[in-house]
């Protein structure tokens, strides 16, 4: 097997954008006139592989603390030229479904960010989508997502230049362009 000309830095390999497959969505809110927004995030599990994928199972390591009732992560990776572990720590904040499990994969997730891990997400652009008339109730003051909503049915597509996003779209469940950012670009043919 051939040796690549450049070999890559973990800092380098960390940092490469996550294929689309590996980004989830969601809807954040949904105003009375029927716009969403959708929130992209990635999940512990993604950061997990991505950190096994470059590191290697034995290359990396995490630990918790806990300062004044805010739970820390610290993320380590093990650092082959100076023999040593360099740790990067965040917060987490507890989420409303998963209370301190929540928290605690938050503060994992974002030390990962601090290395480097999906940090290109802070780059998408606001994803905000017309839903249709079905796909949303208002009840009073609150506006909710019916089940005609199959957000997890569409198929998304993002492309990237030199680590920047350059098209992000969506398709929903009958192949309809629900969302488009920048502009998609064929592939050339080598």
């Amino acid at each position: 097997m051939e040796k690549p000309e450049k070999v890559m830095n973990i800092q380098e390999a960390l940092s490469v954008p996550l294929p689309i497959s590996d980004i989830d969505f969601r809807v954040q809110s949904i105003n009375k006139g029927g716009y969403a927004t959708i929130l992209a995030y990635k999940d512990a599990r993604v950061d997990m592989k991505r950190l096994d994928e470059v590191c290697g199972v034995f290359g990396w390591q995490r630990e918790y603390t806990s300062v004044n009732g805010v739970t820390f992560c610290g993320v380590s990776i093990y650092n082959h030229e100076t023999q040593q572990w360099v740790i990067k720590w965040d917060a987490g904040v507890k989420s409303m479904a998963d209370g301190d499990k929540g928290e605690a994969s938050d503060a994992f997730k974002r030390a990962c960010f601090n290395w480097g891990l999906g940090r290109e997400l802070y780059d998408y652009p606001v994803i905000q989508i017309k839903l249709n008339p079905n796909e949303f109730k208002v009840e009073g003051n609150k506006v909710k997502q019916t089940y005609e909503l199959k957000l997890k049915a569409w198929v998304w597509f993002s492309q990237f230049q030199d680590g920047k996003l350059m098209y992000l779209g969506a398709k929903d469940e009958k192949g309809k362009v629900r969302f488009q950012y920048g502009t998609y670009t064929q592939p050339k043919l080598t």
